[in-house]
């Protein structure tokens, strides 16, 4: 694993913004959206690019530990306090998803909520995603992803290097789907729809789903 400091992983300016969109999100339905993603997982799981812990609450008993990577400080130690009063074990650490902690095959579930868009090597990461992830376990994902309504695919192509830029990383135009099949992922479930994070943002399109090691 691979331990933060690293400047190109923090983004405190973008950080402090995210507290608030987050909440906002959740007030929205964000709340609801966790609920479903994390909804049956048992064992042990490993949540990459946990941000500020906004999961951490939703996770159900059946789970018997939880170990949340985030590499950015500002969000890792607002996700050390939520993991305080969480219902099951969550260790917090630091670390880059392009490094997973854990040997091939540690973890029974791996959870990706809203953290695809944002890293830099998408491919390597879901590798990196598959290796520590036992045979037969889930991966479940929440992203928001690239319309499939062809001009608002191309406005977002068009933006993406902006806000790439001044949303700590984030790239709107991705073909998250697509990318979980070609590393090699089974997708067994999976919801597509609008959300808006704020009344002052129109809805993108996200997912909601469950995948399994081909």
């Amino acid at each position: 694993m691979t331990v933060t400091g690293r400047s190109e992983l923090q983004h405190p300016r973008f950080s402090r913004q995210y507290l608030k969109i987050a909440a906002e999100a959740d007030r929205r339905g964000g709340a609801d959206h966790r609920d479903r993603l994390l909804a049956g997982l048992s064992g042990r799981v490993l949540e990459v690019g946990a941000g500020q812990g906004r999961n951490v609450r939703h996770y159900p008993e059946t789970v018997t530990e939880v170990v949340a990577l985030e590499p950015d400080d500002t969000l890792r130690t607002a996700a050390e306090r939520a993991a305080a009063s969480a219902p099951v074990p969550v260790a917090v650490v630091a670390g880059e998803a392009a490094d997973l902690p854990g040997v091939d095959g540690a973890f029974d579930a791996v959870v990706a909520s809203l953290v695809l868009c944002s890293v830099d090597d998408l491919p390597g990461v879901l590798a990196e995603m598959r290796r520590v992830l036992r045979p037969g376990g889930q991966m479940r994902f929440y992203e928001h992803v690239r319309s499939p309504h062809r001009w608002a695919g191309l406005l977002q192509d068009a933006i993406t290097p902006l806000w790439s830029r001044a949303a700590g990383g984030c790239h709107p135009n991705r073909d998250t789907e697509s990318a979980l099949r070609a590393a090699g992922f089974t997708v067994t479930e999976i919801d597509r729809f609008g959300f808006s994070f704020s009344p002052l943002v129109p809805k993108t399109r996200h997912i909601i789903g469950t995948a399994v090691r081909a």
